[in-house]
């Protein structure tokens, strides 16, 4: 089976130290909100996760074709457009749907959430987006809380 050489680890850059090296402005605002919310929501530490990702948890996956690795069950990104939130089984149940409806402002890919402003959208409905994510991926994947 091929083991794959994920692009984005974790590395020894400590969340609170790449939080505090961003630009002044509502980016920062927003991640230094978000680092203590996620350690709430999720009950897990933070961990840096390639250069601009702050993860949580960790999780094994294996696709068909034999490829596997390692990636954070959940986590964001503070990006200078938008801030990146993982929620990695996707928006595809009907429940989901729900809860994306009552989010608020956002927009979506495949497994991220993009967000211009926390202030855009209800963090309790957040909430729980996340800790569904995170059971999925605790019921369909090994799964480590580091």
């Amino acid at each position: 089976m091929a083991k794959s050489v994920n692009k984005t680890g974790p590395t020894a850059v400590r969340p609170e130290d790449y939080i505090a090296a961003l630009e002044k402005g509502p980016r920062k605002q927003d991640a230094e909100r978000l680092l203590p919310w996620f350690q709430g929501v999720t009950g897990l530490e933070a961990r840096m996760w390639g250069p601009s990702m702050i993860g949580f948890g960790r999780y094994h996956y294996r696709y068909d074709s034999g490829r596997e690795g390692e990636a954070m069950i959940t986590g964001f990104s503070p990006r200078k457009a938008e801030l990146v939130i993982y929620v990695l089984p996707g928006y595809e149940s009907e429940a989901m749907q729900q809860k994306l409806a009552q989010l608020g402002r956002h927009k979506r890919g495949k497994s991220c959430l993009y967000i211009k402003r926390l202030s855009d959208v209800d963090m309790d409905v957040l909430a729980e987006i996340v800790k569904d994510g995170i059971a999925y991926m605790r019921a369909h994947y090994r799964t480590w809380d580091e």
